[in-house]
C-alpha cells in the first residue's frame, strides 16, 4: 500500500505541474491572440463586424474589401513605407552601435564601467516631451526635420540603451575561451569576433533587432512632433483616424500589428534558438 502511494504521489505531482504549465501556455497565448483576433474581426468585417456583439467565433461576413478600402486611403501607404524606413534605420543603427558597446562592456574592465552602464540606462529616464522643443529646433537647423532619417535617428536613441545592455548579457554568455582558442589558431580579434562570437550570439542579436523594430514601429510622440508631411504610420493614424468610422480604426490597428507579427515570424528560428528550440 505504501509503495503504491509513493509511486502515484510523484506521478500525480508531475501531472499536476504539467497541467499547470500547459494551462499557463494556453492562457498566455489567449492573452496575446484574442485581442489580435478581435481587431481582425473589426477590420475585415466592415461596419457590421465592428459593432456586432456578441462576436461570432467563426464569423461568416469576413471580407478583405473594408481593409483594402482603408489601404487606398490617401497617405496610408506612404506613411507605412515611412514607418518601415524608420524602423529599418533603427534596427541597423541599434545593432551597429549597440553590439560593439555591449561587447566592450562584456569583455573589458575599465574605470567607471558600472557608472557608464547606469548612465546608459538613465538616458531613458528623461521624458521625451521635455526634449521636444530643443530637439525640433536642432532638427530644423540640421535639415533633419520632417524626414524619415530624422525619425529613425531619434528612435535609435530610444532603443540604443537597451540594445547595449541586452547585447552585453548576450556576449557574457559566449565563453571567452572560444575567442582565445581562435587567437591561438591565428585569428585576429576582429576575425575571432565575426567567426566565433557573432554566430553564437546571433539569436540574441536578432532578439535585440526585434526589440528595436517594435520600439520604432510603435513610437508615436517623436514621430508626431518631428514630422508634418512625412509622418510614420502611427503618427498618421493618430491624426487621421480620430474621427473615422470604427471599422477604419480597427483596420488601422490591424495594419500596425501585422508588420511586427510578420517580422517576428520571419526571424522566429533565431528567437527559438535562444531557448534551444529548433524551428524550420
Amino acid at each position: 500500500m505504501s509503495n503504491s502511494m509513493n509511486t502515484s504521489g510523484p506521478a500525480g505531482f508531475i501531472s499536476a505541474r504539467r497541467l499547470l504549465f500547459w494551462s499557463g501556455i494556453v492562457a498566455l497565448c489567449a492573452w496575446v491572440l484574442v485581442p489580435i483576433y478581435l481587431v481582425a474581426l473589426g477590420a475585415l468585417g466592415g461596419r457590421t463586424g465592428a459593432y456586432q456583439w456578441p462576436k461570432n467565433f467563426l464569423p461568416t461576413n469576413i471580407s478583405l474589401q473594408p481593409f483594402l478600402l482603408f489601404l487606398k486611403t490617401e497617405g496610408v501607404f506612404q506613411s507605412f513605407l515611412n514607418s518601415l524606413g524608420a524602423a529599418g534605420i533603427t534596427v541597423a543603427l541599434s545593432i551597429a552601435l549597440g553590439a560593439p558597446a555591449g561587447y566592450a562592456l562584456a569583455r573589458y574592465n575599465f574605470r567607471g564601467k558600472d557608472s557608464y552602464r547606469l548612465l546608459v540606462l538613465l538616458t531613458r529616464a528623461f521624458p521625451l516631451a521635455i526634449l521636444a522643443l530643443p530637439l525640433t529646433v536642432s532638427y530644423i537647423r540640421l535639415g533633419l526635420y520632417d524626414t524619415v532619417l530624422g525619425v529613425g535617428l531619434i528612435h535609435t536613441v530610444l532603443a540604443l540603451p537597451f540594445a547595449a545592455l541586452v547585447t552585453q548579457g548576450i556576449f557574457l554568455g559566449v565563453p571567452r575561451e572560444l575567442e582565445e582558442a581562435a587567437w591561438v589558431f591565428g585569428c585576429t580579434r576582429i576575425q575571432a569576433f565575426f567567426k566565433v562570437v557573432a554566430p553564437l550570439a546571433l539569436p540574441g542579436l536578432v532578439a535585440t533587432a526585434v526589440f528595436a523594430f517594435v520600439i520604432s514601429w510603435n513610437e508615436v510622440f517623436a514621430a508626431s512632433v518631428l514630422t508634418v508631411r512625412h509622418r510614420t504610420l502611427t503618427a498618421y493614424l493618430l491624426t487621421v483616424l480620430s474621427e473615422s468610422p470604427m471599422h477604419y480604426r480597427f483596420a488601422g490597428g490591424l495594419m500596425l500589428i501585422l508588420p511586427s507579427v510578420v517580422f517576428i515570424f520571419a526571424v522566429r528560428r533565431y528567437l527559438f534558438a535562444i531557448w534551444g528550440v529548433s524551428s524550420k
